[in-house]
């Protein structure tokens, strides 16, 4: 049943297109997957999938799945090589059009989907900072960046004020995928329908002012801003984006191509005259397979001058005569040098990405790639290391299979026999890496988080 004030508004906003829009919520919800290119070439990963699968066209690397297909119980899944995501959700990152090498900030970043999505963009280069401004779906963030074996994030759990004191000017692209009322997940989550209320909507619109005012302070001039909600009300959409560019008129809505079903964003659903919001697109469900999505695409005015630093400076790491353990294990273990900064956390050893800015003052959970645990006299890498590697990295790996249950058994914990080899040896399937299993006396020692055990 969908709220009668949200019924009401719906019939004045859509007038004859209404029918249709209400027939839309009897479709079957759209489930779709999208396809880590971190963990190595598409073309092997769809002759590997064990599902059927089809393109999502506004995401290169996205495919729907059926519905009697479960991909999330696959040790694929387990092992990063795809993100389960709403196809809608995935529409707004590639306006962002990153490229290796920038710096990148997720405003409203959890659970992660639209992180994981840039950080495929950034491929290992430039720096991604993930911020969630609420501790527990932060954790929730935290650990799908570590799933996906991303090497150059940090992520943080601050308010957006805070993080913009420290960031001024700094980012070359924002992502502000804003909190919002939830419209355009009814059809899916009833709990949003539960929630639901004319003043939350009022709210939400107040709440995204904020956080798009402390955006634009990160952002350096010339930047790129995608705005994005999945909402269908226009306090929400055009109202906001109407409004921000009506405080900060340095912006430009960006003219870009719509993918085929997108509607264009309309006039009269602005609170200031805004003559480009025809440029911002709506996604329908009655329209497209997926559900009910607004984003729009902004260009600060001006050029970035200089090299712009945080407010702290860079971070300087730890000294190296810190890293005798770790530097053991990685000329014993390792094929692949692991370029960027060394950060310790007590015992928790990380490696921040190259020209890290410093994170003072800042609530971080985590600083870049967790590479392990310093112990006495030795060291032990982390599940985190073990997901951003592949087979060729290591210098010794075992390959479990999928159709023996041996890499599912392997995922709940179980150890096994082995002919040959001792010490660390990377544990994979299909050539995915799942974690680490320690080689002693012809027995294989799991260590596959006990956390994360399924049986």
């Amino acid at each position: 049943m969908l709220p009668i004030d949200f019924v009401n508004r719906m019939k004045e906003m859509l007038g004859e297109e209404y029918p249709a829009f209400e027939k839309g919520f009897e479709k079957p919800k759209f489930q779709a997957l999208r396809f880590n290119p971190l963990k190595g070439e598409k073309a092997e990963f769809l002759e590997k999938a064990s599902f059927s699968m089809k393109p999502v066209p506004w995401e290169k690397n996205g495919y729907y799945y059926e519905a009697g297909d479960t991909p999330g119980k696959h040790p694929f899944h387990e092992a990063g090589v795809y993100y389960i995501q709403e196809p809608s959700a995935m529409a707004p990152v590639p306006f962002l059009e990153v490229k290796p090498g920038e710096r990148v900030l997720d405003l409203c970043a959890a659970p992660g989907g639209k992180s994981t999505q840039i950080a495929a963009a950034l491929a290992g280069e430039g720096l991604l900072v993930c911020n969630e401004i609420h501790p527990a779906r932060a954790k929730i963030l935290s650990e799908n960046v570590e799933r996906m074996g991303i090497r150059n994030a940090i992520v943080t759990n601050e308010t957006p004020e805070k993080l913009s004191q420290v960031f001024a000017g700094y980012f070359d692209k924002i992502l502000v995928d804003a909190p919002c009322s939830g419209e355009g997940m009814f059809r899916k989550n009833e709990e949003a329908v539960i929630q639901w209320s004319l003043d939350n909507v009022a709210l939400c619109g107040e709440r995204q002012d904020g956080i798009l005012d402390c955006a634009d302070r990160m952002l350096r001039p010339g930047g790129r801003l995608v705005y994005s909600t999945c909402t269908f009300a226009p306090t929400e959409n055009e109202g906001s984006i109407s409004r921000f560019l009506h405080r900060h008129p340095e912006y430009r809505i960006l003219p870009v191509e719509k993918p085929e079903g997108f509607a264009p964003g309309r006039g009269e659903w602005c609170d200031y005259e805004t003559p480009d919001i025809g440029q911002t697109m709506r996604i329908w469900p009655h329209m497209t397979d997926g559900e009910g999505h607004y984003l729009a695409v902004l260009e600060k005015s001006g050029e970035a001058e200089g090299d712009v630093r945080s407010l702290y400076g860079l971070e300087k790491g730890v000294n190296p005569k810190e890293l005798t353990e770790y530097k053991e294990f990685a000329a014993e273990c390792l094929n692949t040098s692991l370029e960027g900064v060394y950060i310790k956390y007590g015992d928790q050893l990380y490696l921040g990405p190259i020209n890290m800015p410093s994170l003072y003052k800042l609530k971080v959970l985590r600083p870049g790639l967790h590479l392990g645990t310093m112990k006495k006299n030795r060291f032990e890498p982390s599940h985190a290391l073990a997901l951003a590697l592949m087979p060729q990295d290591v210098k010794a790996s075992y390959e479990l299979s999928l159709e023996d249950g041996s890499a599912l058994r392997f995922l709940g914990g179980q150890t096994f026999t082995i002919e040959q080899g001792k010490g660390w040896h990377l544990i994979t399937a299909s050539g995915y890496s799942l974690g680490w299993g320690k080689a002693a006396g012809g027995i294989m020692k799991n260590h596959y988080p006990k956390g994360l055990r399924k049986l």
